[in-house]
């Protein structure tokens, strides 16, 4: 029988329509360390660059750290990683030290219009439906999470591995 506890259901992270860059930084930031307090077994990111995600901050990069343990998974998706690399020092050092809980992979043939940015988890996710202006939907509805969850899967289907945790060299 499985000892893990149960999922905990969303209180505190908010449910409908957002709007602007720094609302959208502000609850991805807030959806991690709800998944470090109450132990989300997966997230799911997915954006063409990830350029404009709080990944690099010294406050995600805690909320990453108190959230990675054993049996848990962290799945990223994007076009290419050039962004994350570039931008997010921090992140791509968790990334390492926590390679095993993290795959990444990449669909260098998608439009930039095609591929969705969002954080998708078990009990909660966000979407932006215009990234251009940061507008978009976040909730605990199962609906929006199951349907979020088949566009993302549909994805995964088309990318290869990618953003690999150490550059071997001969």
């Amino acid at each position: 029988m499985d000892a893990s506890p149960p999922l905990v259901l969303n209180t505190l992270l908010p449910t409908g329509r957002f709007a602007g860059r720094e609302t959208f930084a502000q609850r991805v930031r807030d959806a991690l360390a709800i998944a470090a307090r109450d132990g989300w077994r997966e997230i799911v990111v997915c954006d063409p660059t990830f350029a404009d995600w709080p990944l690099g901050e010294s406050a995600v990069q805690a909320s990453l750290q108190a959230w990675a343990k054993q049996g848990r998974r962290f799945t990223m998706l994007a076009i290419h990683y050039d962004e994350v690399r570039r931008r997010h020092a921090r992140f791509v050092t968790w990334r390492t030290t926590w390679s095993h809980l993290l795959e990444c992979r990449a669909c260098p043939s998608a439009s930039p219009q095609d591929l969705p940015s969002a954080l998708y988890s078990p009990v909660w996710a966000l979407q932006r439906l215009d990234v251009e202006s940061s507008t978009g939907m976040c909730g605990d509805e199962p609906q929006r999470r199951v349907l979020l969850r088949q566009n993302l899967d549909a994805w995964w289907g088309k990318s290869s591995p990618a953003f690999s945790a150490s550059v071997l060299g001969l």
